[in-house]
């Protein structure tokens, strides 16, 4: 606060500090500025009040630290919907190839990189695939393309899907997308691709969502020919339950279903929202798989390039990260990787590909931040055996096989909402306009300031007077030396003829006596009164009482319960008072 000095000093009032202190709401700084001398009480006063405000400024200054460390609090909430969108769904079976479609030219290209096969092995396992031995002539082709091999000798959806229904009405391989995964290709339903519109349900629970019948075909299986990483023990089917703009990343998230069983899989859509920097650290740019010849850090965030690229995701960044990783080590991508890379021979596929990729894994090389936006499906699984001995005979009927194949190879998928309400989890930022809020929390415990207390500080300051009626201050020629005071008792707008004499009154006031308390006082009210009691606030500067009589205050109607404590100028000034 600017403190006046010289001619400026010389002419404010003595008493204008006590009297701005008196009236200020700020707590304690009237028993600072008080009347009389100092006292030890006094100065308890001004220590506990400059103690408050060295609290409050301490908070001030670390609620500003802790705004500038931008933290935030995660929002969980849980809400209804008429419809939701599908998920989409992705099946594949265990096994990458069928037995019945490999080839000599196969065997010698994918033999050792697939099978572990040498090539005097060959000859053997054609004995026990159920196949003639390669003839004495045979030239192997002088180029292979793996990703024709997988869809040439994988599982066909034709094949596999034996009954196909959405909320009650049939469906095809029309309504599912082929798509290239590491455990070769598979088929996603509802996958949006090519501008496809995608599904919704109205309801939940079973009955409303995909129910799918399903031939494992486990007489197309490989041979266990060696223990190696490629050759699949299990027999099934791998499921990944993900949303549409993130691609399937099976071997890892999928969920296996058996034959011989009905999996019951129970939906609920989960949506996540996530700061930017600095109080977060999610992404919104797609990731660039394209391998770059001279990469500043292969495993980093990739440089923007030109052209459409699918939303950002999770999955799609580690899936573009190990694809630039690969593309960098062994100059090939792999199959179900994206980008413009060539894809890898059989030979690189063993020597390089996937000793690169798995190592790359376990070590957990790629930093992928989260998406500011997403959705994912938690899920519940249970399972009945099926099918009954009576529905074992039927399907045997139905579908030409015998009732052993039936119960070996069939199972039953049905994936469905639980119900149409969604969780969402959603980062907030802990301080946004809410820092004068907490400015304010901070600084009532410890001084109880009110806007208008800065405000009456902010303006004494400026004019170096008390008076809060927006009047600048008359100059000291222009004032009356000795005006006779106003005096109000708290609660009422009836004006009293004197009031005692106080540090509050001009020096050489005279004495007067307090009239009786009660209302408005009729203009020939005895002058003198035995009620000894001060009023609650003297103030001068108004138009004066006349002793012996009391009269209302202009332009105010009196006898109306109220709060004030000020009259300037004949005009009655409204204040807040304790």
């Amino acid at each position: 606060m600017k403190t006046p000095s010289g001619p400026e000093e010389a002419r404010r009032p003595a008493s204008d500090i006590r009297v701005f202190a008196s009236s200020c709401t700020l707590h304690g700084l009237g028993h600072v500025f008080g009347p009389g001398r100092l006292t030890p009480r006094r100065g308890l006063w001004a220590v506990a009040v400059l103690l408050s405000l060295a609290a409050f400024l301490y908070q001030v200054e670390e609620r500003v630290r802790y705004y500038g460390e931008f933290h935030h609090e995660t929002a969980l909430d849980e809400r209804e919907s008429h419809q939701l969108t599908f998920p989409a769904v992705t099946l594949c079976n265990i096994n990458p190839l069928r037995r019945s479609r490999l080839t000599p030219n196969d065997l010698h290209w994918a033999g050792p990189a697939l099978l572990g096969l040498e090539p005097t092995e060959h000859a053997a396992f054609l004995r026990a695939l159920g196949r003639p031995p390669t003839s004495p002539g045979f030239m192997p082709s002088p180029t292979f393309d793996m990703a024709r091999l997988y869809a040439r000798a994988g599982h066909t959806l034709e094949d596999m899907l034996l009954d196909c229904r959405y909320r009650g009405q049939p469906c095809g391989p029309e309504n599912f997308t082929a798509i290239f995964t590491r455990m070769g290709q598979c088929y996603t339903f509802n996958s949006g691709a090519n501008g496809a519109e995608l599904l919704t349900t109205p309801k939940g629970g079973a009955g409303n969502g995909l129910e799918v019948m399903l031939d494992v075909q486990e007489d197309e299986y490989l041979p266990v020919w060696k223990d190696v990483e490629e050759t699949p023990f299990e027999v099934g089917i791998r499921v990944q339950i993900h949303s549409q703009e993130e691609p399937p990343i099976i071997d890892q998230l999928g969920f296996g279903v058996a034959p011989g069983y009905q999996t019951f899989v129970s939906c609920q859509k989960q949506q996540l929202s996530f700061l930017p920097a600095p109080w977060g650290d999610c992404s919104s740019r797609s990731q660039d798989p394209d391998f770059d010849s001279e990469p500043s850090d292969p495993l980093g965030p990739p440089g923007p390039t030109p052209g459409p690229r699918p939303p950002y995701s999770l999955m799609g960044c580690r899936l573009a990260c190990e694809t630039r990783y690969v593309a960098r080590k062994c100059g090939c991508r792999m199959m179900h990787m994206p980008g413009g890379a060539p894809v890898c021979s059989p030979q690189q596929y063993k020597d390089c590909a996937n000793p690169a990729l798995d190592a790359m894994l376990r070590k957990d090389a790629c930093t992928c931040p989260n998406p500011c936006a997403s959705t994912r499906y938690a899920k519940e699984l249970s399972m009945v055996r099926m099918p009954s001995r009576p529905a074992t005979r039927y399907l045997a009927r139905k579908y030409n096989r015998s009732e052993a194949y039936i119960v070996d190879n069939v199972l039953v998928l049905d994936i469905f909402f639980e119900a149409l309400n969604y969780e969402t989890v959603e980062q907030k930022k802990a301080y946004e306009a809410t820092l004068g809020a907490r400015w304010g929390s901070s600084s009532g415990p410890a001084c109880s300031p009110s806007l208008r207390s800065w405000t009456t500080s902010v303006r004494y300051s400026e004019t170096g007077s008390w008076d809060t009626s927006g009047t600048e201050s008359a100059p000291k020629s222009t004032r009356k030396s000795t005006p006779a005071p106003i005096c109000f008792r708290k609660g009422w707008a009836a004006i009293e003829m004197k009031c005692p004499i106080s540090a509050w009154a001009p020096a050489g006031l005279p004495h007067l006596p307090v009239p009786s308390p009660g209302l408005c006082l009729p203009p020939t009210a005895p002058a003198t009164s035995s009620h000894g009691s001060r009023p609650d606030v003297c103030v001068f500067g108004a138009a004066p009482c006349h002793p012996g009589h009391a009269q209302p205050a202009h332009n105010f109607a009196v006898c109306t319960p109220i709060k004030f404590s000020a009259v300037h100028q004949s005009q009655l000034l409204l204040l807040q008072t304790d």
